[in-house]
This record gives structure tokens, sequence and C-alpha cells, in this order.
């Protein structure tokens, strides 16, 4: 699949990819030889035999043993883990070296530069009803009977559908979303995730080639946000509501039918079941799965899996009898 939203420089041939420019210790385990081109960088599960990959945590181990990627960073101690025809790069770290061969693919995903070139939204869309100094760029596609406030963006290649209310103030960037949306006022969806890693008393920021993709018949509360994903999709499930000033991270994916209130934060790569419901301030950690059916109290904190049809509380969040008969 091409990438909607930022151009891909490659291909290149793996030893260009690698070449003395790199400021990071790497090697090479395996045979590999110039004939060798890499199309893309994917995630384990997405990559195919024309793509790298990264393998970073055993947690992930089930997906590098399936990995279809020709090239994986990974540590020695994973090797076994790959599949023989797998190109074994081995580096000590790890996502520092994947940050900088993605940042060779996709050199303008590093950081969100200002977009200029914006047109008033009356200018492209005749039909649409929108408020004042509302701006569209390039490759904005907006569906019938959709609304939109003030003083909103809406940038390059983002696709909104059919009978959606976008309210004012809001930022549309490297975002599909699809029919009957609500976007409620000074949201901000589709900006880079908060994603560096610190080396050297300096702070190397990871690139986001993600987007986030937005299921029917969803709402976004007032002051929300939600980061695009680094090398995947942040996604929100249908008919899924999020109250005022949440916050989704990177690679985040939440299902269907869930309830998420006021000044929840969802770190990095964690996944949500269906029907999840999170009461107001709570917190859950980055890379966990939460299941389906899962209920989390407010101001929990959730630093490990959920499996379905629990229901928590606390911090750590425990079995909410439990925390009841505790009394904490």
């Amino acid at each position: 699949m091409i990438n909607p939203f930022f151009n891909n420089c490659g291909p290149f041939k793996i030893f260009n990819i690698f070449d003395a420019s790199i400021d990071c210790p790497f090697s090479f385990e395996n045979s590999s030889n110039d004939n060798d081109i890499i199309h893309d960088v994917k995630n384990l599960n997405e990559a195919t035999s024309r793509d790298i990959t990264f393998f970073h945590s055993i947690k992930y181990k089930d997906l590098a043993i399936n990995t279809n990627a020709r090239a994986c960073i990974t540590k020695k101690e994973f090797f076994h883990l790959l599949p023989d025809e797998c190109i074994k790069i081995s580096c000590d770290n790890i996502l520092l070296l994947t940050a900088i061969i993605t940042a060779k693919f996709y050199p303008d995903s590093i950081t969100d530069n200002n977009n200029y070139d914006l047109l008033n939204i009356n200018e492209k869309f005749k039909r649409i009803i929108s408020g004042k100094n509302t701006l569209v760029a390039n490759n904005v596609i907006i569906g019938k009977n959709t609304k939109i406030g003030h003083n909103t963006l809406i940038e390059n290649n983002v696709k909104i559908g059919n009978d959606c209310f976008i309210g004012s103030n809001v930022i549309l960037r490297n975002a599909i979303i699809e029919d009957n949306v609500h976007i409620l006022d000074g949201a901000i969806v589709g900006k880079k995730g908060f994603g560096f890693i610190p080396i050297n008393l300096k702070n190397h920021r990871y690139p986001h080639i993600g987007y986030v993709h937005i299921k029917k018949n969803s709402e976004i509360g007032c002051g929300s946000t939600i980061d695009r994903g680094s090398l995947s999709v942040t996604t929100i499930g249908e008919n899924t509501y999020l109250d005022n000033q949440v916050h989704i991270a990177h690679n985040v994916k939440i299902g269907n039918n869930c309830i998420i209130a006021g000044q929840v934060g969802i770190a990095g790569s964690s996944i949500l079941g269906n029907n999840v419901m999170i009461g107001g301030q709570a917190g859950i950690s980055g890379h966990l799965k939460i299941g389906n059916n899962v209920q989390i109290g407010g101001g929990s904190g959730v630093i490990k899996d959920i499996p379905d049809n629990s229901k928590v509380m606390g911090y750590p969040a425990k079995d909410f009898k439990k925390f009841i008969r505790e009394g904490r």
C-alpha cells in the first residue's frame, strides 16, 4: 500500500541504507548482497519480503516468528526467533537505528512543518457549510452534508466522509475520517507522536509515517489529541466516543463501541478491544492489551494487560471487588 501522507524516497539497496553516515553501531549477521533491495520500513506483522522491520521486545516474539520481512534490526539473542531467510542486523540501540533508517525513507515525517499552501474552504468546496477562516490544503476530500466550524485547518490528503461535523479551531492532518463522525472544538488529529530516543544528552526524534483512522459514528471531544502512528495506524473504532481532553498516543488501536471519559491518557501502541469503558483521569501504559467489555474506574493506573470482561480500579489497577475489599 502506498503511504497516503508521506513520500517514500526508496527503494534503496540495503548497503546504501546502512552506509558510513549512520552514527549507531550495527553489524550484519547473515549474508546479503547488492541485489537486496529494500522498498519500505514496516512493523513485524505488516512487513513483506520487500521491507525492513525491527524487533526490540520479546513481547512481540510471535510476530517475529511469522514475519515476512526481508531484513530485521534486532538483538543477537533474538536472532533464533526470526525466519532463516530474514537478513538479521544486530544493534544495541534498536529504536535509534530504526529511526535513522526510517528517516532515510521518509525525511519529511520527522517534524510537522506548517502548511502554507492553503485556501479558504469555500474556494474549493462550494457546497460545504463552514464558518469563517477555515482553510484546506491539497487533495482534501470532504463528503456530502458535512459541516465545519470557524478557524479550522484541514491539511494535505485528509479524507472526511459524509454527514460529519467538524467544530471550530480543529486541526486535521494525516487522517482518514469515515461517515457521521463528530470532532468537537479544539481537537487536534494526526500530529506526530511523542517519539524520541535519548542519546548522548540529546533527544533523537523518531519519524512518524503513519496516520489516524477514525471509523464511522464516532465522536472526539473538545481539546482531545490523537497522534498519528509511527509505523502503523492509530485507530478509533466505530461508535466510539471520546470525552474532552483525552489523549490517544501513536499506534493506539481502540475497538468499537468504547466510551472514554475526560482527561484519560492512553500511551503508545496499546490495543483496546470492543465495548471498553474508561472513567475520567485514568491512565493506560504503553504496549498493553485491554480486552473486550473491560471497565476501568476513574483515576486508575493500568500497567499490565487486562483480560476480557474485567472490571478494575486503583493504582496499580486491580480487580474491582478486591479494590473495594481493601478499601483502596
